[in-house]
């Protein structure tokens, strides 16, 4: 409990405003840029789209690493940085399912899966218990974003561009399809471990809360009841 404390006024006193939390708007302000462009029907629209996706994949891969390192944690960068990245990869699967190359179900289940997540971490942290990040959430992030990836390039471009043979555009989205299953499966694991490791926190920090109260109430003086007379009662003199 003491580590909390300590840790929460070593975040209030950092400034909002620095680099690590600028990559992070970047990257919400650049959804609404990729997906504008992922719904044009054009080979340079969905180029663009991939790049756009790319550069905001990047800030993914920087923004938590430099907060880290350099002490710029904030209660602003830790819950914006998972909304940006939700809505990054969400539209990225909405678009990819527009156009054919997964089915809705996967893009329902990993939807169901974030908001599910998002939801219960701000239910918690209004508790006071923070679920962070772990190990199977960023693999998971990762390969969504590698997924993505793989299946936002626009392989059929290829075939106009050069004597590309159609098999080989055919393995790559193969590729894609397949490294989204992966990060399918990785997606509700990840998710599972959320729930479990957000049960054990809030039973912890009921556990202490309960222990505090009993130690509390240990360390109040006792009651002197001493040369008192019961009510109702006269002394005989």
């Amino acid at each position: 409990m003491t580590d909390n404390v300590s840790r929460v006024q070593r975040e209030s006193k950092v400034s909002v405003v620095n680099l690590p939390n600028v990559l992070t708007v970047t990257r919400l302000v650049l959804v609404p840029v990729f997906v504008i462009l992922g719904l044009q029907d054009s080979w340079t629209a969905r180029w663009l789209a991939f790049v756009v996706f790319a550069l905001a994949a990047i800030t993914d891969r920087f923004d938590g690493q430099l907060a880290r390192s350099w002490g710029q944690i904030t209660d602003f960068g830790r819950i914006v940085d998972p909304i940006a990245d939700k809505a990054l990869t969400l539209c990225g699967f909405v678009l990819l399912s527009l156009q054919g190359y997964l089915p809705w179900w996967v893009t329902a289940l990993i939807a169901c899966r974030e908001l599910g997540i998002t939801a219960m971490r701000a239910f918690f942290l209004r508790r006071g218990v923070v679920v962070s990040a772990n190990n199977a959430g960023k693999l998971k992030t990762f390969m969504q974003i590698i997924a993505l990836g793989t299946l936002l390039i626009p392989w059929a471009h290829f075939l106009e561009l050069a004597s590309t043979s159609e098999a080989w555009v055919v393995v790559m989205i193969r590729l894609g399809q397949a490294l989204a299953g992966v990060a399918l499966a990785l997606t509700l694991y990840s998710g599972f471990t959320y729930v479990v490791e957000g049960a054990r926190l809030v039973r912890d920090a009921s556990g202490q809360s309960v222990d505090a109260g009993d130690e509390a109430r240990a360390e109040e003086p006792e009651t002197k009841t001493e040369g008192r007379t019961p009510a109702g009662q006269h002394v005989q003199s």
